[in-house]
């Protein structure tokens, strides 16, 4: 309601003394209750109490004053005319749950926006609801970050356990290592003490033969051994007068068992000094190989003479297995194959495998090659040991000596005029499949066969 209208200042007005008429807005109410006039006959009587129907007059004082005096009265007068001016007001302002002779409620506008209380009331309870909500969720957002700090710190108290426990574990390690190298220290400086002790019981006639087994023993133990016997003043003299003083007993043939093992140890050392590196050529320029022969010569095969060729053939192996073209050489002067032919014909199945070895080395080196392809009577001598090494092996099916076999046979294929030899007296043992189910296993060596049947087979269409 507008708050300048003239019905805003007639409800404002105070109450006037003396008025005795009826409420005229009463009997607007009830002729609009009546459905004789709507909110026009509000308007229009409002219009009359200007008077005189028209105009900005003021209304009738003494007729509000008497109403508001005796508001029973107006009561009455509407009561008498069986219609309620609050339900005509209510049904004019538009409240469908006023009827006629039922009061209105106190306050119309509560009734009219009841539903508007009720959504202001559950939207507090939404609003409460979502605020509970959000502190549960703050709670569980601190429990999470709590139990991710709890977590952190158990991972971290972990991780440094961890480490702690490495630690530990290392600088255990690292003990251990420090005890193991002093004590290895220790070993190493006792047995270096105990190799110059017995390096100079070499020296010592009557402390000599357990001098060396001794140091037989002990050759692959300490690495410089070779050094040490080379540069000691007279060992390598000592050594060498050992082999000589078994001469007399090759012929004849009077070489008992522990004369045998007292030179063989003596070979042993030997042996030592031809495969060190730094004393191998020195051993070739003082010709000491040739101290070996005489050994290698012997046909007795007894089991002192069986011994002392194997010995011997391991020293020449020392020397040839790290294909020195020097070695070749020297060994080529001094006529090492026909002595190994020998042993490779009539020694045991270990001294034949050391001496092919031998030979083998030396036909790998392309002078060796050429050497023994270069006349008829040496291709021959192998050839033949090489072909009866065959036969011999289709009963024995030794498997060592039959690689080293077929690896020389190979090599000796890369030669012209020994290929064209071959293709005449290769052993058919060797075209079949003789060894078929020996070769089984042995990829590497059923390869070098193949490959030398296709080198024979080559340019014979």
């Amino acid at each position: 309601m507008h708050p300048n209208s003239q019905l805003h200042q007639y409800l404002q007005q105070s109450p006037l003394s003396g008025a005795t008429s009826n409420n005229p807005l009463a009997a607007v109410l009830q002729s609009a209750s009546a459905g004789t006039g709507n909110i026009n006959s509000l308007s229009q009587h409002y219009s009359n109490l200007g008077g005189g129907g028209g105009g900005n007059q003021p209304p009738n004082v003494s007729a509000l004053q008497q109403q508001q005096q005796h508001p029973v009265m107006g009561r009455t007068s509407v009561t008498n005319g069986n219609t309620d001016p609050f339900a005509a007001y209510a049904a004019l302002m538009g409240n469908s749950q006023a009827t006629a002779g039922q009061p209105m409620s106190s306050n119309p506008i509560n009734g009219n926006f009841s539903f508007m209380q009720q959504d202001l009331h559950q939207a507090q309870q939404l609003q409460q609801q979502q605020q509970q909500q959000q502190q549960q969720q703050q709670q569980q957002q601190q429990q999470q970050q709590q139990q991710q700090q709890q977590q952190q710190q158990q991972q971290q108290q972990q991780q440094q356990q961890q480490q702690q426990q490495q630690q530990q574990q290392q600088q255990q390690q690292q003990q251990q290592q420090q005890q193991q190298q002093q004590q290895q220290q220790k070993l190493g400086q006792l047995d270096e003490e105990k190799i110059y002790a017995l390096v100079l019981d070499l020296l010592n006639p009557v402390l000599r033969e357990q001098a060396l087994l001794d140091l037989s023993k002990k050759r692959e133990q300490y690495e410089d051994l070779a050094l040490v016997l080379w540069y000691s003043y007279g060992v390598m003299s000592v050594l060498l007068q050992e082999i000589v003083s078994a001469y007399p007993l090759l012929t004849p043939p009077t070489l008992s068992g522990g004369a045998s093992n007292r030179v063989c140890n003596a070979l042993a050392l030997l042996q030592c000094v031809a495969n060190h590196n730094e004393t191998r050529t020195l051993f070739l320029h003082a010709h000491i190989p040739l101290y070996l022969y005489p050994f290698l010569n012997t046909s007795s095969k007894t089991r002192p003479f069986e011994y002392l060729r194997l010995t011997s053939l391991g020293v020449i192996g020392a020397l040839v297995k790290n294909d020195n073209p020097e070695v070749i050489s020297f060994l080529l002067s001094t006529e090492i194959i026909p002595l190994c032919l020998k042993i490779m014909e009539t020694g045991s199945e270990l001294s034949k495998t050391v001496a092919i070895f031998i030979v083998q080395k030396i036909l790998v080196d392309d002078t060796g090659l050429y050497y023994i392809c270069q006349t008829y009577e040496r291709f021959h001598a192998v050839a033949t040991v090489l072909n009866n090494m065959v036969n011999q092996l289709v009963e024995a099916q030794a498997m060592r000596l039959l690689k080293h076999v077929i690896r020389c046979y190979l090599r000796l294929s890369d030669n012209p005029r020994a290929r064209e030899a071959l293709r005449q007296c290769l052993p058919d043992p060797l075209r079949d499949t003789t060894f078929q189910r020996a070769l089984k296993d042995d990829i590497g060596t059923k390869r070098c066969l193949g490959q030398l049947l296709i080198n024979l087979s080559d340019g014979m269409h």
